[in-house]
């Protein structure tokens, strides 16, 4: 179901902190996910009490909780807490895009454009380095340094080429950044109008498809000795997987797919056995049952397990080859746009 009412938010935030509580490894990702939901929920104070709880511990990205939790505060009126915590993550430099981004949008949000800007540039000066391949998260932060500097008319930078350069949308950057389209909205010309709808699909598309799809579309990942241990415990199942290497072939083949016909957010889950037997039990089905295979792989990525596909080309392959992902699974990829 997709939620779309503060009940229905309420309900998924209170599934997710049950499975925290059945699978501490995953808890992070978990809260982090069920205080989203609280705040569409519009219980702020509660996603306010998460943030917490994840920071009195020792979170894996402490800054990023900060950055939500500030954007948070500041939304129910602790505007004062959310800018020392937004200065707190200036001050840090994260080497991450995320909380830059983060901070930054809630002092869009705010109508502080200049401080927006200000700060996303000082990101994208730390972040991009020459000759590295930049992650999504940096290209989104480069997408909305574009969009904020186009509304306070300043001229193209470097990092604003960079921007368009990397943009792969039909409609460009310039375009989908000009504050003065939303004018077309009052025409009665229906052409204008149309081209409009097709600006604002091309813009919110991928954040449409975020709402309907909490977690990753994900391909289950059997490494070659727990593969080895399925077989020879449930012989059934080699018609799907007739061999290790035949069975990492169809994961890029199927991601790649999946990928050409628009699906976004997508990730690659590792199975284990002794994992997969127990979900068949939670199930009652008998492991061999083939159709369990996506419920699993499914099952993970709701627990926050799924690896992002696909990984940077400098990074190593999701196979564990050894090699990186442009020298193994990704050596046919059409190589990406650098930073320089």
């Amino acid at each position: 179901m997709r939620p779309d009412t503060p009940a229905a938010h309420t309900a998924e935030a209170e599934r997710l902190l049950r499975t925290a509580a059945q699978y501490p490894g995953d808890r992070e990702p978990l809260l982090l996910r069920a205080a989203a939901h609280l705040e569409l929920a519009n219980d702020r104070p509660g996603a306010t009490a998460l943030y917490d709880d994840l920071l009195a511990g020792d979170p894996a990205d402490p800054h990023l909780i900060r950055a939500l939790k500030a954007s948070n505060l500041w939304e129910y009126g602790h505007e004062a807490e959310a800018r020392a915590i937004i200065d707190g993550v200036r001050s840090a430099r994260p080497a991450d895009a995320a909380p830059w981004e983060i901070a930054a949008e809630t002092l869009e949000a705010h109508d502080e454009l200049q401080s927006a800007e200000a700060m996303l540039t000082e990101a994208a000066n730390q972040l991009l380095a020459p000759g590295t391949e930049l992650s999504h998260a940096t290209r989104s932060l480069l997408a909305t340094r574009h969009r904020i500097r186009r509304m306070l008319a300043l001229d193209h930078d470097d990092r604003d080429t960079l921007a368009d350069r990397l943009h792969t949308g039909t409609i460009p950057l310039d375009e989908l950044h000009d504050p003065k389209r939303l004018w077309s909205l009052g025409s009665s010309d229906p052409t204008e109008l149309q081209a409009e709808i097709a600006r604002l699909r091309s813009e919110l598309g991928t954040y449409r498809t975020a709402l309907s799809r909490p977690f990753p579309v994900a391909v289950l990942h059997w490494p070659s000795g727990e593969l080895d241990e399925l077989l020879a415990a449930y012989p059934e199942l080699e018609t799907e997987y007739p061999t290790h290497r035949a069975h990492l072939t169809d994961i890029e083949a199927s991601l790649r797919e999946l990928s050409a016909a628009g699906t976004p957010n997508l990730g690659i889950v590792r199975a284990t056995v002794p994992s997969y037997e127990a979900f068949a039990a939670s199930e009652s089905l008998p492991p061999s049952t083939p159709a369990l295979l996506p419920q699993y792989a499914t099952t993970l990525a709701a627990r926050a397990r799924a690896t992002p596909w696909p990984p940077l080309r400098t990074e190593g392959c999701w196979c564990d080859s050894g090699r990186t992902y442009g020298e193994c699974h990704g050596a046919a990829q059409e190589q990406s746009p650098t930073s320089m």
